[in-house]
């Protein structure tokens, strides 16, 4: 193999595969990133075997076609330390050879035949969804996700796909995420009752590999696999196996509860404000709504107090509820400051729903009084 590569571009697609290699592997040959250099394009590919990805590298002229195995602790640094704009690469059953306009590196390598496969995308049944609104899906909803779960399978997100929706879940059993949005079926795909929950770590790395330019990617699921396509970039997941909590019977019936717009940015700000005399051991923070105001209160003996009120549009008798924090932060963090929420709340053993009017739902499970 014999290429001239941009370096810029180079590390841009040789970044975004990076993050699959895992640190251990009792396979040394996962370890590293493997190019592979045709006629019609380079690839770079990375796998743990539980996800792989696939990058196409713009800028790269192919001399001699071929493929090399390139070393993470050693290709990563040389990309980012060079100050050459054009890098050369040429590969033999020996190694890589790596030369700039003043430097060569000489990389001991191991054979790429030796690599596993990583799946490319040529399914003809799968979703076409706006990357934007994907973006949007994940960051929304993994961090209410447990890796650390075995009771259930909440260790990524449960993606439904009808003829022309997406709806999204995450839950770590005390929060939940929901969101919802367009997805257009192509070849009759449609998950059904399969049960299709795509994992953190796999939704992590989709979201950081989708760029500003691409419009619509494909997302193909299969009986274990998900396989999703952008413009440059394809991931290939196995799903986590194990029951999804029924997520439908968690969201409340909300005929009795009360509904309140509240700003963002004023609201996360209060929140943060309260949570600085919380602490591990007692997180708890009353919210309490009611009298055209809400006060956020809370109180541990070895740290202090706090009060925090904010007015809002709620005259009706006052309704206490305890929630952690956390939640409430992780919630307002992933939406716009500039805009406006509603939050429905019953009694202070009721859960409290929040949403957006894009399709995004939030629900926390209260604390004990106690907390």
């Amino acid at each position: 193999m014999k290429v001239k590569c941009e370096r810029t571009k180079l590390l841009e697609a040789f970044q975004t595969v990076a993050s699959v290699v895992p640190s251990r592997s009792p396979k040394p040959v996962l370890q590293n990133v493997k190019l592979e250099a045709s006629a019609d394009a380079a690839i770079l590919m990375a796998t743990d075997l539980e996800v792989g990805i696939r990058a196409v590298v713009p800028g790269v002229e192919v001399e001699v076609p071929g493929s090399a195995l390139l070393p993470l602790s050693q290709f990563g640094p040389i990309l980012r330390e060079s100050p050459d704009e054009t890098l050369f690469l040429e590969a033999d059953p020996q190694g890589t050879l790596v030369r700039g306009e003043r430097s060569q590196f000489n990389l001991a390598g191991a054979n790429p035949d030796e690599f596993p496969s990583v799946a490319a995308f040529t399914e003809s049944a799968y979703h076409e969804v706006p990357a934007r609104f994907l973006r949007e899906v994940i960051r929304r909803t993994v961090f209410a996700t447990d890796t650390e779960s075995s009771r259930y399978a909440l260790g990524g997100v449960l993606f439904e796909l009808d003829k022309d929706k997406l709806t999204a879940v995450g839950t770590d059993g005390r929060r939940l995420a929901k969101m919802e949005g367009p997805a257009l079926s192509v070849g009759g795909q449609e998950t059904g009752d399969q049960t299709t929950i795509v994992p953190t770590k796999a939704l992590t790395l989709i979201e950081r590999a989708l760029s500003d330019a691409d419009a619509e990617i494909q997302m193909a699921v299969q009986p274990n696999n998900v396989l999703v396509q952008s413009q440059r970039v394809t991931v290939f997941s196995r799903l986590v196996e194990g029951r999804f909590p029924k997520w439908r019977e968690v969201l409340p019936q909300r005929s009795d509860f009360h509904a309140i717009d509240i700003p963002v940015g004023a609201f996360l700000s209060a929140v943060r404000q309260a949570a600085v005399v919380t602490s591990q051991e007692s997180r708890g923070i009353d919210f309490t709504f009611g009298s055209g105001s809400v006060v956020l209160a809370a109180q541990t003996a070895e740290i202090g107090q706090s009060r925090i009120e904010m007015p809002i549009a709620f005259d009706g008798e006052p309704i206490t509820t305890v929630l952690d924090p956390r939640y409430m932060s992780d919630f307002l963090k992933v939406l716009d400051p500039e805009k406006t929420f509603r939050l429905e709340v019953k009694d202070s053993e009721s859960a409290v729903v929040t949403s957006t009017d894009d399709g995004y739902a939030y629900v926390i499970m209260p604390m004990t009084r106690d907390r």
